[in-house]
């Protein structure tokens, strides 16, 4: 299908993808910018550990529930009508966020950006796995997914951190970081084309088509499995980004600073973990790159838990840690849940593993270790990470193959 190489417009490919991948860059420093500076806004606003977890939950909670429709409806109605609307709510909540005075007022604009983000989440994962040659879809998935780390958990807390050295409060950081998303925006509405799945795969009933439903997706084996999946992952990745900051500071007792340099290790070991780890299964299968993420997550994440006040040894650690739980989670929502499902089902079914998965990893998960670090102590929150990889590892071991390669071997054996 694909021998005629002229056929195939890699100019768009590449366009496309970076467009979507700035964009997901943009979605995690938006949402993550607020966790290096809480330990600031606690004594300005009056919050503790609890609120720490609430409005890290509340965010995770509607883009979890938004992801769930939004996906579902940028298969009817088209991607661009849902991805140029999210970067620009998102991006204007984000700089509202430093007019909060208060946990209500603050929990209120990052539940609505939550549900902006959560559109552009499954809508953006559809619009590249669409635009990409089958033969790149596991890379060029893996570099939109890793700019989300890399700009949201690495750049972000080194510039809050010295942002906070020239800026004269907090409240100035978030206007900020809400400038380029309205520059995207424009990119967005000049460059990307409408990639809906109704027009893409002629094979598909035209009952499917029309109608993408919640069920055909969830009538799938590893769509059913990558949901426990992203809840285990998600869990592991909120627990120890949410708290790290504050386990850092408050805990080990490191310097601002220090804490913004070790913290840019999750963004770092993400972008990588996503860059490689995407692009190796696309040679060795997704199911073994995922087995061999969780094993290595929990490992680095257990070593981590028993490293004190040591910013070297504490950022390799942590770099190891994120590498691998961010290259399963590229994995669980990018190939192997669009390889598993019918084209007019992609984004349905994204929509459904990330959104279902952030609920309970991204929103009630913080909820609950911050209610474990406010009454148990901070640094037994890590606990709460390790024993949901525990979990996810044995969900793993379920899961079918889907990488085009491999299967094509499996066919030719038949």
């Amino acid at each position: 299908m694909y021998k005629n190489k002229q056929a195939w417009d890699v100019r768009y490919e590449f366009k496309a993808v970076a467009l979507m991948a700035f964009g997901f860059g943009l979605v995690g420093l938006d949402r993550f910018i607020i966790l290096p500076l809480f330990p600031v806004m606690m004594k300005d606003l009056g919050l503790d550990y609890q609120d720490l977890g609430n409005v890290t939950a509340i965010l995770g909670l509607t883009w979890g529930i938004s992801s769930i429709f939004m996906g579902r409806l940028s298969d009817r109605i088209g991607r661009r009508k849902v991805l140029i609307p999210a970067v620009l709510v998102f991006s204007l909540l984000a700089g509202l966020s430093g007019l909060a005075t208060g946990i209500g007022g603050l929990m209120l604009i990052r539940a609505i950006m939550g549900v902006s983000e959560g559109a552009f989440t499954p809508t953006a994962l559809a619009a590249t796995a669409e635009s990409s040659h089958p033969q790149r879809r596991g890379l060029n998935i893996g570099i939109q997914q890793a700019f989300f780390p890399i700009l949201g958990l690495g750049l972000a807390p080194i510039l809050a951190t010295q942002l906070l050295l020239v800026v004269p409060s907090w409240r100035w950081v978030f206007v900020i970081v809400s400038l380029p998303g309205f520059l995207l925006a424009l990119a967005m509405y000049r460059h990307l084309r409408e990639t809906r799945a109704a027009s893409s795969e002629k094979t598909e009933t035209n009952a499917l088509v029309a109608h993408p439903r919640w069920l055909d997706a969830l009538r799938t084996r590893n769509v059913l499995l990558n949901i426990v999946g992203m809840f285990c992952m998600l869990t592991c990745l909120f627990v120890i980004s949410v708290m790290m900051p504050n386990y850092l500071m408050d805990y080990l007792h490191l310097e601002v600073q220090q804490m913004g340099v070790v913290m840019s290790a999750i963004g770092l070991g993400g972008f990588l973990g996503q860059l490689i780890m995407p692009a190796v299964s696309d040679r060795i299968g997704r199911k073994p790159v995922v087995l061999i993420s969780y094993i290595a997550t929990g490992t680095f994440l257990w070593l981590l838990m028993g490293t004190g006040a040591e910013p070297n040894k504490l950022f390799a650690l942590l770099f190891l840690t994120i590498f691998f739980n961010f290259s399963m989670i590229c994995m669980t929502v990018g190939p192997l849940t669009s390889e598993s499902v019918p084209v007019a089902l992609t984004s349905t079914a994204t929509g459904l593993v990330v959104g279902i998965g952030e609920i309970f990893g991204g929103g009630v998960a913080p909820a609950i270790a911050g209610y474990i670090a406010q009454h148990h102590g901070i640094e037994n929150t890590m606990c709460l990470a390790l024993g949901t990889l525990a979990a996810g590892l044995l969900v793993a071991i379920c899961l079918h193959e889907t990488a085009p390669a491999k299967r094509l071997i499996q066919v030719s054996k038949a």
